[in-house]
């Protein structure tokens, strides 16, 4: 193919797949964007980038910079929610050749009569692209440059830095080459910075083998709150299927009072549309919603895609499931595990538009009850396009719905499920232990590509996981396990109230809760006090209060000559907030270490004096040495310092 263009753009950052996904972003966020730009020959390029949001028509133009050998930046702020597009634009760029070259001419005491003249009509092209006052200058300039009597002045104006904006500000762009175009998905605040609290709703009566409702939920939310949490995250609330149903401890039989798994979903009562009638009415979940709302806090819903044998689903679409030989239905298997009460839905049936609307239209109901954040069950076992197609759905209509991708599974999936429009995703810090593991782990999310579209989400624990480092714990492995998840990530869950109350009992050999809440009503003394609680709140306190702990990328592990003690150095985008992380990982014994500061990344030299106030014990101390001593005790195993200079 024949191209006269001279100007080559490669290596475009950020994107994914070379454009086929969109980089992710927040409100009040930038997009720094580079490229190695090059052409032949010795002349001066420029370079634009242009972007435009999805609601705009023109494109917005930003000059890029040169940062030498042939890289070239140039940053833009996103202020409105929703898609920008993006891209390069690059010229060889003869009017400040011109310039350049008239420069060194006449430095080197060369006549420039001829090369004033070509630059007549370098500025007949300005002229056209110019407002009408710089018209008027730039015309004036070719009646001085067509003057051999007015020579001083001419080389006077042609070399003037007036003139290089005029260029600036009016390019040529003569045979110039563009990048394809990429986007950027931006979010509101939260898909970045969440705080979520996860309980059983059927679980929050404070009387004994009493079934919870949604009016003994909204008794908690004052307790939520004062913890610090911002999302309140339940599992499926839809009817309990009868059929199969699971008894205590995921036993096979039943009795007549076992409540069942409540993702076993549907029954007579209804499918994924209806409330368990057990929990209250649909207007009991939203009084709910609002209730939470006014408090600060946000419902998340569980949207799980499986069915019990006695979902409506079954007899009104049975081409959505998959029917074995013998007439019966396929129920869920993950060997050797078997789910007899659920079954999976059969995404390859001829009848999948039926079936996607339908999955779309459960979405939508929800949503105009109120619900805007919603924790996708197990989005690893449905087709990735299928929710590249409903999530896209969904954000055109209701921007501000979010999707959090519960997948324990391979990386690449997590990732190739994150590139499809997942907002967040669950992650394997719950298996991250020691030092090595936790820094290596976050380097990976925050360094790599993956800070791209990739938001983590760190939970200590869930209803399917009792990591064994918690089973049997004291209070000390809860509170590192808690700091470490809550300043890591800007992102963090619990699942309470067994992680606050330290209700570890797990099956032997397993990561699995004895008598698990999956499969029954547990009883709490949900107004119970402890250390950890106070903990907790402290520490979610300090993450409302420091830009630097609600964003997760902008993170330098520091130097700590101790394996038993890590340190990082977290700051917002602006650097107007700064805070330092020490931990001890030793849940049963005192460390003491010399830290080393980040000098560079704070912007000091060895011998300036900073203040470090410890926010969970309100001390300061004064450092004004590179290297520093710190010691932690188990009883409060970490420092979150924030730094004055």
């Amino acid at each position: 193919m024949q191209n006269q263009r001279r100007v080559v753009i490669e290596n475009v950052y950020p994107q994914i797949n070379n454009g086929e996904f969109y980089i992710k972003r927040v409100l009040g966020e930038t997009v720094s964007v580079t490229a190695d730009i090059l052409a032949d020959g010795h002349e001066a390029i420029a370079a634009s980038l242009l972007i435009k949001h999805q609601n705009e028509k023109k494109w917005s133009e930003f000059r890029m910079n040169s940062l030498g050998n042939e890289f070239w930046q140039a940053t833009f702020k996103v202020e409105k929610q929703g898609f920008y597009t993006y891209k390069i634009q690059a010229w060889v760029d003869y009017a400040l050749n011109w310039q350049h070259g008239i420069k060194l001419k006449i430095e080197n005491k060369q006549h420039v009569s001829s090369e004033l003249l070509e630059g007549v009509s370098l500025l007949e092209k300005c002229i056209k692209l110019a407002s009408a006052t710089d018209k008027t200058y730039l015309r004036t300039l070719q009646t001085i440059f067509g003057d051999e009597n007015k020579y001083k002045l001419a080389i006077i104006e042609a070399t003037s830095e007036k003139l290089y904006q005029q260029f600036l500000k009016y390019p040529e762009k003569f045979l110039a080459n563009t990048s394809k175009e990429y986007r950027v998905y931006v979010d509101r605040l939260k898909a970045r910075f969440s705080t979520w609290y996860e309980f059983f709703p059927r679980s929050a009566s404070q009387q004994n083998g009493v079934h919870g409702t949604f009016k003994d939920c909204e008794a908690l939310l004052p307790r939520i709150v004062e913890m610090g949490f911002d999302t309140l995250y339940f599992p499926p609330i839809h009817p309990i299927g009868e059929v199969n149903r699971k008894g205590k401890n995921n036993t096979t039989t039943s009795r007549p009072d076992d409540v069942g798994s409540c993702w076993g979903i549907g029954s007579q009562y209804g499918g994924h549309k209806a409330i368990n009638p057990k929990l209250g009415t649909l207007s009991d979940f939203k009084s709910l919603i609002i209730k939470a709302k006014s408090l600060g806090i946000e419902l998340a819903m569980d949207y799980a895609l499986q069915a019990a044998p006695d979902h409506p689903w079954v007899k009104t679409h049975p081409k959505w499931f998959k029917w074995r030989p013998d007439g019966t239905v396929q129920y869920a298997e993950n060997p050797p595990k078997k789910y007899q009460d659920i079954l999976p839905i059969y995404f390859e049936t001829d009848d999948f538009k039926a079936l996607w609307q339908e999955c779309l239209e459960t979405l939508f109901f929800w949503i105009e009850c109120g619900i805007q954040i919603f924790r996708v069950d197990n989005p690893h076992t449905k087709p990735f396009y299928f929710w590249n197609w409903i999530i896209d759905q969904v954000k055109q209509k209701y921007p501000d719905v979010l999707f959090l991708a519960e997948a324990f599974t391979g990386p690449k999936v997590m990732q190739q499920l994150a590139k499809q429009g997942f907002t967040q995703s669950y992650t394997y810090f719950t298996w991250r232990e020691n030092k090595y593991e936790l820094t290596n782990y976050v380097e990976e999310l925050s360094k790599t590509n993956l800070r791209e579209y990739f938001h983590p989400n760190f939970w200590t624990n869930t209803p399917d996981i009792n990591p064994f480092h918690l089973q049997g714990a004291n209070e000390s492995t809860y509170k590192i396990r808690y700091v470490l998840a809550a300043t890591l990530s800007s992102n963090t869950g619990i699942y309470g109230p067994v992680f606050e109350q330290m209700i570890s009992e797990g099956i032997p050999g397993k990561e699995e809760y004895l008598n698990s809440e999956k499969f029954q009503i547990c009883n709490y003394n949900w107004f119970k006090k402890n250390e950890l609680i106070n903990f907790i709140s402290k520490v979610n306190k300090i993450r409302i209060n420091h830009k630097a702990l609600q964003q997760t990328n902008n993170i330098k592990f520091c130097i700590i000559e101790n394996n038993n003690l890590m340190a990082f150095y977290k700051w917002d985008e602006d650097k107007l907030d700064e805070v330092l992380i020490v931990i001890n990982l030793n849940p049963n014994d005192t460390q003491q270490a010399m830290l080393q500061i980040p000098l560079n990344e704070l912007g000091i030299t060895n011998g300036q004096q900073i203040e470090v106030t410890d926010l969970l014990t309100n001390n300061t101390y004064y450092w004004d040495k590179e290297w520093n001593f710190v010691e932690l005790k188990p009883s409060l195993p970490c420092h979150i310092f924030t730094i004055k200079k």
